[in-house]
């Protein structure tokens, strides 16, 4: 990981089925990396706490993370936890297509 940045995992059975790294932070956002295993279901403690990392013990006003155009299942995710599209960056993306940059405001947030 980053100096800096902090990370939670989800375990199950032994085995690391989630996990979210926060970087970037500023005072106002920080950046959410996540990770989980396709079809392992997650905790609702254990999604609060991703939540509630950002929003209440950092105070910010946003979490921002960003998914390749063509990462459907990722994108899909996202929007499931709340996140709204914010900007596209046209061919930023390993493939040459596009990267969606999305956001979670606290006030949206329906975890904390």
């Amino acid at each position: 990981m980053v100096a800096g940045s902090k990370g939670i995992g989800l375990e199950r059975d032994g085995e690391l089925i989630a996990g979210v790294v926060y970087e970037g932070y500023n005072t106002q956002n920080v950046w959410m990396h996540v990770g989980t295993t396709p079809g392992k279901k997650w905790t609702m403690e254990y999604l609060r706490y991703c939540f509630y990392y950002p929003f209440v013990e950092l105070d910010c006003k946003r979490v921002s993370g960003y998914v390749e155009a063509s990462n459907s299942a990722a994108r899909r995710f996202d929007e499931h936890l709340g996140f709204q599209q914010e900007a596209v960056l046209k061919g930023a993306a390993s493939d040459g297509g596009d990267v969606i940059l999305y956001v979670m405001r606290r006030e949206d947030c329906r975890y904390v």
